[in-house]
C-alpha cells in the first residue's frame, strides 16, 4: 500500500516506510522531524521539469507527459524502489502544495503498476 503525505504533515506510525520524493528538501523542515527513511532524490522531476511545472495547473497534463518520460529514462531507479517499498506500508512525502497534481500521484501510479521501464502506469 501506498500512501501520499505531504511532508509538513506530522510524521505518523500509520505512514510505515517514509520516502521523501522532492529532489530539494522542503524548507523549514529539519530532518529530525521529517522522519524520512529513504530521500529518492533519482525519482524525482528534474530541476528544469521542476521549475517548468512551477505548480500551474494549467501546465499539470504536458508534466505528466514529461515526468513519465524523464521515469522511463531510469528504469533501474524505480525499480529499485519499488523493491524497497514492497510488501510495507509505504508513504511519498512531497512538498507540493497541490495535493491532486504533484510529483508523488505519478510515482505512486508507476510504482503499482509494476512497469519498471515506463511511466505509463
Amino acid at each position: 500500500m501506498i500512501q501520499l503525505k505531504r511532508i509538513y504533515e506530522p510524521a505518523s506510525p500509520e505512514d510505515g516506510f517514509r520516502v521523501l520524493v522532492d529532489r530539494l528538501w522542503p524548507r523549514g523542515v529539519p530532518k529530525a522531524r521529517a522522519a524520512v527513511d529513504l530521500w529518492a532524490r533519482d525519482v524525482a522531476p528534474s530541476t528544469e521539469l521542476r521549475q517548468w511545472f512551477h505548480h500551474e495547473p494549467s501546465n499539470w497534463d504536458e508534466f505528466v507527459l514529461r515526468y513519465r518520460q524523464e521515469l522511463a529514462a531510469y528504469p533501474e531507479a524505480v525499480s529499485a524502489l519499488r523493491e524497497k517499498c514492497a510488501g510495507r506500508v509505504t508513504t511519498l512525502l512531497y512538498g507540493a502544495r497541490d495535493e491532486a497534481r504533484n510529483q508523488a500521484v505519478l510515482l505512486r501510479e508507476l510504482l503499482e503498476s509494476g512497469d519498471p521501464a515506463s511511466g505509463a502506469g
